[in-house]
């Protein structure tokens, strides 16, 4: 009995010895717990995770928090919200030797300060169902999607706390210019457009195909493969589809970075090797529905359902505009 006793407290004594690293992330995140624990044992550390909402809720609250870190490593910043980060200083160069194998075109920014996980191609979405009830035609530009007949079948997500919404602001941005892009969404707005914080509220509740009253919601142009995957093979076809609009959709790349003030930089940089690593990189694609950053990984058939639209990662004047659409947004459209 007292040998298992010495056992235990010595095991507790062990586990309590190891170190912690804490990685903040976006609600959205998911990784399969087993490669998680490969990296736990060859570290011998533990991993905790941090979900700190929207992606732009994450930044303001890494903001705000820059003089005692809540983390060690942040996943999920994106393009839109790099720049924002780099201002606010709360990251701390490192480069894998495995972002080498990134295309020059999906790095975010020089690639010192968050290396380039996924990308995804923000678009709005379609529930196919409920325009073939209604027996409207689809909209076919976005000044036809802010007229009433559309604007009130359509809910977005906000620029001020969801990453998705910055990017779709800054897509009309790109293609209606700055003043165009707000008295767009004025005018959508009026009309009877609806915008959430983030975008699990607005397609896992305002989306009528799980029960809400919006037909067009927007989301990402590889949701119409993710909602095959998870129907478990009932459906040969996805019930949804992409609204590819001129000037509506937008290249998002994601990246994970080391925190400045982490108490663990070597395991911090390890784990960002890990992020970058071919076995997380073929585990993304059918967690996060989002593509694998690494030329080469390898996507499931369901892949199949989605769309790879032609447009190109926004310069870098563009981004750097982000915060200041963000700014007049709030007043001139949120505040209104």
């Amino acid at each position: 009995m007292r040998n298992l006793m010495t056992l235990a407290l010595l095991s507790a004594s062990l586990a309590s010895a190891q170190t912690t690293l804490t990685v903040v992330t976006h609600d959205s995140f998911d990784v399969d717990k087993k490669l998680v624990a490969q990296f736990e044992a060859t570290n011998h550390a533990r991993v905790r995770f941090v979900k700190a909402g929207d992606a732009g809720e994450m930044l303001n609250r890494l903001i705000l928090t820059r003089a005692a870190p809540i983390g060690d490593v942040v996943y999920g910043l994106d393009n839109t919200l790099l720049p924002r980060a780099q201002a606010a200083g709360i990251l701390t160069p490192y480069r894998s030797p495995l972002a080498s194998n990134i295309p020059a075109a999906h790095r975010l920014g020089d690639g010192t300060l968050l290396n380039t996980v996924d990308l995804g191609y923000v678009a709005l979405n379609y529930d196919k169902a409920a325009f073939q009830k209604s027996g409207l035609a689809l909209p076919t530009s976005l000044a036809q999607l802010s007229e009433p007949a559309y604007a009130r079948l359509t809910v977005v997500e906000s620029p001020a706390t969801s990453s998705t919404g910055l990017a779709f602001l800054l897509a009309l941005n790109h293609q209606l210019g700055a003043q165009g892009a707000i008295q767009w969404y004025r005018t959508a707005r009026q009309n009877g457009m609806k915008v959430t914080r983030g975008w699990s509220e607005a397609y896992d509740k305002e989306f009528s195909l799980y029960g809400g009253k919006y037909p067009i919601v927007l989301s990402y142009a590889s949701s119409p493969a993710a909602e095959v995957f998870y129907s478990e093979g009932k459906l040969k076809d996805a019930p949804t589809a992409n609204l590819l609009l001129p000037g509506s959709t937008f290249l998002q790349l994601e990246g994970v970075g080391v925190l400045k003030g982490t108490k663990q930089p070597a395991l911090a940089r390890r784990f960002v090797d890990f992020m970058l690593s071919a076995p997380v990189q073929r585990d993304f694609p059918n967690r996060m529905w989002v593509y694998p950053s690494i030329p080469g990984t390898p996507l499931s058939d369901v892949w199949k359902f989605a769309q790879k639209p032609d447009v190109t990662a926004p310069s870098t004047a563009e981004l750097q505009q982000g915060q200041a659409l963000t700014d007049t947004w709030v007043q001139q459209v949120l505040r209104r």
